[in-house]
Formats: C-alpha cells, sequence, structure tokens
C-alpha cells in the first residue's frame, strides 16, 4: 500500500557536511526539510543557499539556528514545527517526522592529560561535549515522540565514528561521546521495538570524510593519509554518500534494520593497512 502521508525529516547539524549534503538529498526525494543549525553571521549565507537547494524540489526548508543541546530552545522548535503540522493537517494532509538525522560535531578536541591544565579535558569540557553530541539525541528522540510528531515508519540515524572504539590522541572526548551515542541509539532502538512504535534506530559510521568537522581535528593530515591508503576503494568516504545511504534506508522494506552501527565507507574500516 502506497504511503500518501506528508514526510518530514528532522536534520540536527544540517548546514554543513553530511547534514547539508542529506537534507537536500532527502529534498530531492520529496521530504521537506526541518533543519537545526548553529553558525555565525558569515555562515548564514551559505544557509539561504541550501534553503535555496531545498525550496528548488518544492518542498520546504524550515531552517532554525540555535544550539541543539538547549532544553528551552528546542521545546520551541518543535512548537514551531508543530504549528506546521496542525496547518497541514487542517489541510487534510498527514505530516510526520519519518526521518531524524543527528549529525552534530560541536566537542572537545584535547587530550586527557597535559601538564597545562587549561590544554587537557576537564568536566565542562567533556559534559559538553557528551551533551552535544550524544545525550541531546535521546532528548530530542523523548520530545519527537511525546509530541506526536513520530509514526510507523519513522527512522533515527546518529552520525558515528570509529572513533568511537579507536584511538586518535586529540579524540578522546569525541570518541566518548560517540561510544554513547552509539549506546543511546541500541537502547532507543530496544525501547522502540518493544513499545510496537514501528519506529527504527541504527548508527550510521562514515569513513574518513571531508567536512568541517575534521578540518578541526590537530591530527587530520595523518587521518587523512592513513584513510586514502586504507581505503580499498582508492578514494575517501563523502556527504553525498552518506546522504545516499540515509535516503536508501528510509524508503520501504528496511523496517527490520534495527539498532545497528552501518558503515558507509567503501570497506575503509574493515581494512587493516
Amino acid at each position: 500500500m502506497a504511503d500518501d502521508r506528508e514526510r518530514w525529516a528532522l536534520i540536527l547539524g544540517a548546514s554543513s557536511g553530511m547534514g547539508e549534503a542529506t537534507a537536500i538529498a532527502l529534498a530531492a526525494a520529496g521530504y521537506n526539510i526541518a533543519g537545526v543549525h548553529l553558525d555565525f553571521r558569515a555562515g548564514l549565507g551559505h544557509v539561504e543557499e541550501i534553503k535555496h537547494k531545498i525550496a528548488a524540489h518544492g518542498v520546504e526548508a524550515f531552517y532554525v539556528n540555535m544550539n541543539a543541546a538547549d532544553d528551552e530552545k528546542r521545546h520551541a522548535f518543535l512548537d514551531a514545527l508543530g504549528q506546521r503540522f496542525d496547518a497541514a493537517r487542517a489541510q487534510g494532509r498527514t505530516p510526520y517526522v519519518r526521518v531524524v538525522m543527528h549529525s552534530l560535531a560541536f566537542g572537545s578536541l584535547v587530550p586527557f592529560l597535559a601538564e597545562d591544565p587549561k590544554a587537557a579535558v576537564d568536566r565542562k569540557k567533556m559534559e559538553m561535549t557528551q551533551d552535544v553530541m550524544a545525550n541531546s539525541l535521546v532528548y530530542w528522540a523523548q520530545d519527537l515522540w511525546r509530541g506526536g510528531f513520530l509514526a510507523q515508519g519513522s527512522r533515527f540515524f546518529a552520525m558515528t565514528s570509529e572513533g568511537s572504539s579507536r584511538v586518535v590522541p586529540s579524540y578522546g572526548v569525541v570518541s566518548s561521546a560517540k561510544a554513547a551515542l552509539e549506546s543511546h541509539i541500541r537502547q532507543l532502538a530496544m525501547e522502540f521495538a518493544r513499545l510496537g512504535t514501528g519506529i527504527t534506530a541504527n548508527a550510521i559510521r562514515a569513513g574518513v570524510t571531508l567536512t568541517p568537522a575534521l578540518m578541526k581535528i590537530p591530527e587530520k593530515d595523518a587521518i587523512i593519509a592513513v584513510a586514502e591508503k586504507r581505503n580499498p576503494t582508492g578514494r575517501m568516504t563523502t556527504p553525498q554518500d552518506v546522504a545516499n545511504t540515509i535516503v536508501a534506508l528510509s524508503g520501504p522494506g528496511t523496517d527490520f534494520v534495527n539498532g545497528e552501527v552501518i558503515g558507509v565507507d567503501g570497506g575503509e574500516f574493515i581494512t587493516g593497512s
């Protein structure tokens, strides 16, 4: 049976990298896009370009510049999205959030140990990174579910990396957040399934990808060199590779893919050298 509901995608981290590419790809597939991003004035022009590309596909682009880990701003965003849903229902449509993509890359890239305490992680940096890059997924999932935004067939995708299980000197704080994120995905997958919601949750482990987040890692040059050597395809992962995968996994026939860490890397992770 054809699904004639009005599909929305909520992209957390929608103004660059994988979030940007996925927003545009899902728009091309007929999804309205609700995008959350955090940009300074210099980056807002690019956000307008993304919204224009989305709208060119004949769908809606609802973007808000905000901290996705702020509880009050999350509530305000969902109130505004709920008003759009109410207007759609008044016109006889049935809107729901089909896709939720968690692609927040805002964390501390510092070691655990340094002679200068200011150069090492502290409680504030650790907790901020965990809150933004991992725990925020749970709070968004709770509010989306309780608010009636989700329905049978809704999909959660959280962006992780091989750093969740491998060591990079400056990546320890983010690594712990990625490990927690994968754990949160497993828990959400199990609980949604046991409640009979028809909602699934999976993590997407992309290979090393040229994104603004990668370029902030002090060891980026070595990471890129190793990825180019290891990847059996002879190239690095691109944001479009991730976007194409999420579009495919958001389609019909994938309801039983749940609680997994899905690699999108051309075989990079499994290649030893």
